[in-house]
């Protein structure tokens, strides 16, 4: 039985190790925002709430995933360009 065998042979080992995934990625996104949190909380709070966010899509159906994750992505963007360029202090635009 080869590697490829063994993945077919139960599709539901894929789910978990997707759900996993997702998981793993919602706690590095915490660990990430509390550590932005300590020196710029404006920015460690949208990337904690983030975390949150992540761990959600985990659980949503793949087509809606993959929409919902764009979204997300794109709005956090956004929302970190428009903190970087307000902020007034060093490396900031706005002075």
């Amino acid at each position: 039985m080869t590697d490829d065998d063994a993945e077919d042979a139960d599709p539901r080992l894929a789910q978990q190790r997707t759900t996993l995934a997702w998981t793993r990625s919602a706690i590095a996104f915490a660990a990430l925002g509390v550590a932005i949190l300590k020196r710029r909380p404006a920015v460690g709070i949208p990337v904690l709430a983030l975390s949150v966010v992540i761990w959600s899509l985990g659980r949503l159906q793949s087509e809606r995933r993959a929409v919902a994750v764009t979204v997300a992505i794109v709005a956090l963007a956004a929302v970190a360009l428009v903190i970087t360029l307000a902020d007034s202090g060093v490396g900031g635009l706005v002075r």
